[in-house]
């Protein structure tokens, strides 16, 4: 028997199983025949079963595994779209705090680019106004007549050492005006170029900003898709993670209802097995006084099926559930529609479908020295006899099948000492 899935209600499920267990000692302990060894060995046997209760209702089925699996990956999910979008949203609000400083780096350039064409403007009305003055300053000078015959002059005409001084004093003056007004056109000339390099230089960094701010755009629109992007996706993950919720919770529901149905469908099989040990027992009595010979249980048993024996009775890793628990039979290798034979002659005591065990049939074989002896064959794919047929060793009493939890084709044979699942090769 398979351990089965761990549900919400496990306390008061294995209460239960405790409960049925104890009912089923009472039963053996106040029947006849009882001996000390016996109760000893069926106290440990029912403390061992409700060991094994407590241990099934700690693992959980496929569909609440597949559940918890997909609630813990849309969580998972939902947190990795929720640190997403929030690191979408940093990186959009630093590109809103750059955008705002380009912004203004492009208003302070072109402010300067304006600045600098008007000074440009400024520049050349000054290098035109001080053409003209130039031009006023010579055209002036030369109409008093030419500097250098009016210094030749001055010296002949004078009468005087004083005369000759005012005289070249006066020429002077006027060669220093004359000096003066192109000092001042190569002064305009030079801050005219100066004022067009500026200007050439805040248009260059104009289109820089203006580019940086295009390819700023850029990255804004894309930043704000991601972060529309990740909202929906957060939306989405909270979407599945209800969703997963809800498959869980119902998963949940689902178990509970299958090994609720499967603990009854085992609570009226077990009240047959202590029936029939009952009366077992008592005719076990009776032949005891007449043979008292025990009977040999090497070879009682022939193979339930022609396959090789793929999974041992004892202790392994679940082939579905992938924890350590008792595998408490023994799996033979068949394919699907393979003949299924009576071990054992002996009564067909019940048949029913679990979700678990998926079409069983249990075998009463009767009481082989002091023991009860049941046989379950799990897994069928249909039945060839019904509840209640005797049958003969070796009469076929169903098929190989895969129904219930099962990985494939195959047969999980139990065999079932006074209701406690054994290792059936001894009985081989």
């Amino acid at each position: 028997m398979r351990s089965f899935p761990r549900i919400g209600c496990r306390r008061a499920s294995a209460a239960l199983v405790v409960l049925a267990l104890g009912v089923g000692l009472l039963s053996v302990l106040t029947g006849p025949q009882a001996t000390a060894g016996e109760l000893h060995d069926r106290k440990q046997a029912v403390q061992k079963q409700i060991e094994k209760a407590n241990h099934e209702f700690d693992e959980s089925s496929a569909r609440l595994r597949r559940a918890t699996q997909a609630l813990s990956h849309a969580r998972e999910q939902l947190t990795q779209a929720r640190a997403e979008l929030g690191d979408v949203r940093a990186r959009l609000a630093l590109a809103r705090q750059r955008d705002e400083e380009m912004k203004a780096a492009l208003a302070e350039a072109e402010a300067r680019l304006d600045q600098a064409r008007t000074d440009v403007a400024n520049g050349k009305q000054a290098l035109q106004d001080q053409r003209d003055l130039v031009v006023d300053t010579i055209t002036s000078i030369y109409q008093q007549g030419d500097p250098s015959l009016m210094a030749f002059t001055s010296i002949l005409n004078a009468q005087t050492p004083a005369d000759l001084t005012r005289q070249q004093e006066a020429n002077s003056s006027l060669v220093d005006r004359q000096d003066n007004a192109y000092d001042d056109l190569r002064a305009a000339e030079v801050l005219l170029k100066v004022h067009e390099d500026e200007v050439a230089d805040a248009t260059a960094e104009v289109a820089e900003k203006r580019q940086e701010a295009a390819e700023h755009l850029v990255e804004m629109e894309q930043l704000t898709d991601e972060a529309l992007s990740a909202k929906q996706r957060v939306q989405a993950m909270v979407g599945q993670r209800k969703d997963a919720e809800s498959a869980a919770f119902r998963a949940r529901q689902k178990d509970r209802k299958a090994l609720a149905a499967l603990k009854r469908q085992e609570d009226r099989i077990d009240k047959l097995i202590q029936e029939a040990i009952r009366k077992a027992r008592a005719k076990a009595a009776a032949n005891a006084k007449k043979h008292g010979r025990p009977v040999d249980t090497n070879g009682l048993l022939m193979h339930p099926v022609n396959g090789p024996v793929t999974s041992p009775f004892g202790y392994r890793i679940h082939p579905i559930y992938h924890y350590w628990g008792l595998h408490d039979g023994v799996d033979f290798g068949a394919g699907c529609g393979a003949n299924l034979y009576a071990s054992h002659g002996g009564k067909v005591l019940s048949e029913y479908y679990s979700s678990v065990w998926g079409n069983r049939l249990y075998l009463n074989v009767g009481m082989i020295n002091g023991k009860f002896i049941t046989l379950i064959y799990n897994h069928l794919s249909r039945y060839r006899v019904g509840v209640g047929t005797t049958v003969s060793r070796g009469e076929v009493v169903g098929y190989v099948g895969t129904t219930g939890w099962s990985t494939g084709c195959h047969l999980h044979f139990t065999v079932m000492e006074n209701g406690k699942p054994v290792d059936p090769q001894k009985y081989f």
